[in-house]
């Protein structure tokens, strides 16, 4: 059998009116502003060995077209060569077109893996590897439009749908637990990643170190990376430390 791949750490950068913020469970009205200069923290982030950074538009996500690539480009310039994907906003191939011409490494789908999923598989055969699809779940149910619209499709069954499109991995986000410093939703991650052969990354309400490790551990489940946000900037999580100790389980 081969052995798994290396978990990633992935932090994250969420932008809000060009400047780095995190949300609690999606709501934009309690946004925590966290740095004025995304970029400055692109390029503190990618002094450690990252494996990739995850940006999300906010202003994006609900306008359903990017706004922030100025601060995106910005992240790009100082991230010294880490991979980036982003995700939010991104919903024709134009818009993929466009944000992977900037240099990112992935770009994420979101709302038209549910709307269009046929956008997802002619995008991933155009870019093989350098698409993934974001699935963001209340209660186990599909939201999409940013988080204000909840589906009545079901993560689970959503998931199986791209096994033969080529994406590259599933992000997949409790909203519930978003922000919220209360520990990710393995059980339900890793219920997802087992329907799939596609890797899964867990994300949403990684709140210590202990959190990453237990998410290593379900590598041979087919959960092979982790994005962490409000524990990065409020020290609960320090990234050096947190890489040494999934590298070496």
């Amino acid at each position: 059998m081969k052995p798994p791949a290396p978990f990633e750490v992935i932090p994250a950068i969420d932008l809000l009116g060009g400047r780095c913020v995190r949300l609690s469970q999606g709501r934009y009205e309690e946004a925590t502003i966290y740095g004025e200069d995304p970029a400055a923290v692109a390029g503190d982030f990618a002094r450690h060995p990252i494996a990739r950074l995850h940006v999300v538009d906010l202003d994006g996500a609900k306008a359903g077209r990017p706004i922030n690539g100025e601060a995106v480009r910005g992240i790009l310039a100082r991230a010294a060569g880490v991979p980036v994907q982003l995700g939010g906003g991104v919903r024709s191939l134009d818009a993929v077109e466009e944000a992977l011409a900037w240099g990112l490494d992935r770009v994420i789908l979101g709302t038209v893996a549910l709307r269009d999923p046929e956008l997802v598989r002619t995008a991933s055969q155009r870019h093989p590897g350098r698409i993934v699809v974001g699935i963001d779940a209340k209660e186990g149910h599909v939201a999409v439009e940013g988080w204000l619209e909840t589906s009545e499709t079901r993560a689970v069954e959503l998931a199986p749908r791209f096994e033969a499109a080529g994406v590259a991995a599933i992000v997949y986000t409790d909203i519930a637990r978003d922000g919220m410093l209360s520990g990710p939703n393995l059980d339900a991650t890793a219920e997802l990643a087992d329907a799939v052969s596609i890797p899964v990354i867990v994300s949403g309400g990684v709140a210590s170190e202990d959190d990453l490790v237990r998410a290593a551990a379900l590598r041979d489940r087919g959960i092979t990376g982790a994005i962490v946000g409000r524990a990065l900037y409020t020290g609960a999580v320090e990234l050096g430390s947190v890489l040494e100790r999934v590298a070496c389980c």
